[in-house]
């Protein structure tokens, strides 16, 4: 393993770390690095910024349940093939690849919120909600550019229509002669089918996001009255027993 490889593996290891030790590990790695004559290293180590928790969770999945992260960025990849075709009015599935989306999600979301758990974090509707935009993100992107799975050191903002400006096809250039104009009004006219499918699109992945912050939010509340529930049981218990032996 070369230098270079040493120091990418060192870097994987401190956003697998604990959120608590992030910071002493990222330092400790900084000097390790500088003693050793590699400043430049040393100075990026230093750089690292320490993810929020909802960043950190996400890293997680992607380190411990790596099968299902990348079940999610492989339906993400099929479903934007999908679109694509579909703006060029091309047949293609896109029922498939929602569900196995839907699918992966859901299980990661599952998995998020024990690993917040095991690890002393409460799982709250708005840190679920960060975790849920950033996957979403991260499965919609065209590239994994600038989305460093695994090394999140922020949450990954969500898309918007704007974002998705690159699957409108362009139709053609303008062609000279008599047909330029015919071509160009054409031209326009194909585009704006396409952008109107588009933005439906992209409203309807929006709602889809905000059922599923609502049913997170379900899910919270849900909890906390199992809990009350399960402490008013308990002491009814205790209760019970000190009668009994009293």
């Amino acid at each position: 393993m070369t230098n270079a490889e040493k120091v990418e593996e060192d870097i994987n290891r401190l956003f697998e770390l604990p959120l608590a030790e992030f910071t002493a590990a990222r330092n400790a790695l900084a000097t390790r690095l500088k003693k050793a004559g590699r400043s430049g290293d040393a100075e990026r180590v230093k750089s690292l910024a320490k993810p929020p928790v909802s960043a950190w969770a996400v890293n997680q999945l992607y380190w411990r349940h790596r099968e299902t992260f990348d079940a999610l960025i492989a339906a993400g990849k099929q479903l934007r093939t999908a679109y694509t075709l579909q703006l060029t009015n091309k047949p293609a599935d896109t029922h498939a690849p929602s569900a196995a989306k839907r699918e992966a999600l859901a299980s990661l979301l599952h998995w998020a919120d024990l690993l917040l758990r095991e690890a002393g974090h409460t799982p709250t509707p708005e840190t679920m909600r960060r975790i849920t935009t950033s996957l979403e993100a991260m499965s919609a992107a065209e590239s994994k550019a600038g989305v460093p799975a695994g090394r999140l050191t922020q949450d990954v903002s969500p898309l918007g229509f704007e974002s998705f400006a690159g699957l409108v096809p362009e139709i053609g250039r303008v062609k000279p002669g008599r047909d330029a104009a015919a071509h160009n009004e054409a031209t326009a006219r194909a585009r704006r089918e396409a952008e109107e499918r588009l933005k439906k699109t992209v409203e309807a992945a929006d709602e889809a996001r905000e059922r599923v912050d609502g049913l997170t939010a379900e899910i919270e509340r849900a909890r906390t009255l199992l809990t009350d529930a399960e402490r008013r049981v308990e002491k009814a218990r205790k209760d019970l027993r000190e009668r009994r032996h009293s």
